[in-house]
């Protein structure tokens, strides 16, 4: 008789459910997946696999690159907006996660509070994709590290800076640092830094890396020239995230110095990369000149969001 006990389910909340040799494994199956794709190779593995895909928060680049990429693996994926299900009329969380997991075989969740995923993992017991919540989104930023690989090798020991706000994208590239071993400035207002516990636990990772690993680093700034001095890689978002619409005038205001423009690109290293999880306000966060300039992979990054998810929901679902 056979004792052996089925796998425990894994989850993809943020970046620290995942050590350094998987994000290494998911960066070359996302490779071979995306080679197998351009020369028109079905790669069937989710065969007959639903997921199931709640947004509380509407979305371009998450849902067609999810949808898609269950349809390339042989799957299929449903759109559920709360909307449309008994979530957005008050069932439980707990309750909603119970359910679905009787139905797909797995559930991808683009909400607000990061708490929600949390419960949702809690009581499925089908794997649970975080596809962005207010303190984390690590499919944007596994797809950014993604794109830097392909384009100039490892990022271990490489300067990254970060302009803008302490957002959920800041707070995954921090969580990187700390498993990848780069180094991250980070350039935030005063009133905008990133969550203390975020940056605490990165930079408790780093100080304890075993010996003989690269060991990142995280730096908190007030002044983008400093942080972008000398770096391979320079990265922002937009400054008014969706649910801080109110906040919009103010956050102008706050981050009006904090605009990646071409002189600010000119301090860092000539073979600097520019990426933007998208979308972009040209004029605001980033100028026109840099987004669509020779440094910017911006559309090769958000390609690698199809990829790269690809190779998450086989590593969860297959």
């Amino acid at each position: 008789m056979n004792h052996t006990s089925p796998p425990k389910k894994r989850d993809l909340l943020s970046l620290m459910d995942l050590q350094t040799e998987e994000f290494y494994q998911l960066f070359s199956r996302a490779a071979a997946l995306k080679a197998a794709l351009k020369a028109g190779e079905a790669t069937h593995t989710l065969k007959g696999r639903t997921l199931a895909m709640v947004f509380e928060k509407p979305s371009t680049r998450t849902r067609v690159s999810f949808e898609t990429g269950m349809y390339q693996l042989g799957g299929q994926a449903l759109f559920l907006s709360s909307k449309d299900i008994q979530l957005g009329r008050g069932e439980p969380l707990s309750d909603s996660a119970r359910v679905l997991s009787r139905f797909v075989d797995g559930i991808m969740v683009r909400t607000f509070a990061h708490a929600n995923l949390v419960t949702m993992a809690e009581y499925a017991t089908v794997p649970v994709i975080n596809g962005l919540s207010d303190d984390f989104h690590p499919c944007q930023i596994l797809a950014d590290l993604l794109t830097y690989q392909e384009h100039r090798g490892s990022i271990a020991g490489r300067k990254v800076a970060w302009v803008g706000d302490g957002n959920n994208v800041a707070h995954s590239w921090i969580l990187a640092a700390a498993r990848l071993g780069f180094h991250l400035f980070v350039a935030t207002p005063a009133d905008y830094s990133p969550k203390p516990s975020v940056v605490e636990w990165a930079q408790s990772s780093c100080a304890s890396q075993p010996a003989g690993e690269a060991a990142g680093s995280v730096v908190l700034l007030r002044q983008p020239k400093d942080a972008v001095a000398e770096a391979d890689l320079v990265v922002t978002d937009s400054w008014t995230s969706m649910g801080q619409e109110k906040e919009q005038k103010r956050r102008l205001r706050a981050f009006a110095n904090y605009c990646v423009d071409s002189k600010l690109m000119q301090l860092a290293r000539p073979d600097a990369l520019f990426m933007h999880c998208l979308p972009a306000h040209r004029g605001e966060e980033v100028t026109a000149e840099v987004l669509d300039g020779p440094q910017s992979v911006v559309w090769d990054e958000a390609e690698n969001r199809l990829h790269i998810q690809k190779a998450i929901l086989e590593w969860l679902m297959g």
